[in-house]
């Protein structure tokens, strides 16, 4: 029996300084895998921001190696859009010689294993990022067919929205979409997402959940947790493309 300790995997955790939501994903994650955090300096939610967050990506990479974690996951969905994942991953694997992923690779694989090709987009960002954002999706065959959201100027007011205004703001959708993706790993959302799914009726791919369910799937543990959403219940069971067959389009 796990007693919560990293014995079945431990992951190293590279997450913005000003977020407050890093816990999000170790509240969700199976007993015995843990989640070790590194923060990476970020102040506020502009696309210069975006950037400057992997500036000094291999010095904050090397922290994690140290804890001799098997995988390590920069977990900002935004960053991942404007840098580019396999640009991150490249990084954070040739300074530590351990497998990297980053949210929105991993938002990508869930969004493939729901089949969905038009998808409805929540978000905390400013209007500069919803946009890149958009323009990511559009460029990989992904139609964002409505965007709402919350603007923030910064990571710590994404974390000061209540999680139930996600609810309320995911029930006024209206139209044809086969997902929603609630994206940004810095907000609260975690206790809702089954509750939008049953009132809105289709799966919906949340930032942190999504990162969850890769690192679990590229770790090859089975076992994901119930009370999450449907992805992460194993409800869609298409597991991510392994390394070698992952392309940045």
């Amino acid at each position: 029996m796990s007693d919560g300790f990293g014995d079945k995997a431990r992951i190293g955790h590279l997450y913005p300084s000003g977020g407050l939501c890093d816990y999000e994903i170790q509240r969700m994650a199976p007993n015995g895998v843990q989640f070790l955090t590194t923060r990476l300096p970020f102040r506020d939610t502009s696309i210069e921001s975006d950037k400057a967050i992997i500036a000094n990506l291999e010095v904050h990479a090397a922290l994690l190696a140290d804890a001799k974690v098997d995988l390590i996951a920069l977990n900002c969905t935004a960053a991942g859009v404007v840098c580019g994942s396999e640009q991150i991953n490249r990084r954070i694997e040739a300074s530590t010689g351990i497998s990297a992923v980053n949210t929105i690779e991993a938002v990508l694989a869930g969004l493939a294993a729901v089949s969905a090709r038009k998808i409805a987009l929540l978000t905390p960002y400013r209007d500069e990022v919803v946009a890149a954002e958009i323009d990511y999706f559009a460029s990989r065959g992904i139609e964002v067919t409505q965007s709402r959201g919350k603007p923030c100027a910064t990571p710590f007011d994404q974390a000061m929205i209540a999680p139930r205004q996600w609810l309320n703001l995911a029930v006024t959708l209206r139209g044809n979409f086969d997902a929603l993706l609630i994206s940004c790993a810095g907000i609260r959302v975690s206790g809702v997402i089954e509750e939008i799914e049953r009132n809105i009726g289709v799966p919906v791919i949340a930032s942190n959940a999504a990162l969850l369910w890769y690192c679990l799937s590229r770790l090859k543990l089975e076992d994901g947790p119930q009370s999450y959403g449907s992805l992460l219940a194993g409800k869609f069971p298409n597991r991510p493309p392994c390394p070698a067959d992952r392309r940045e389009s």
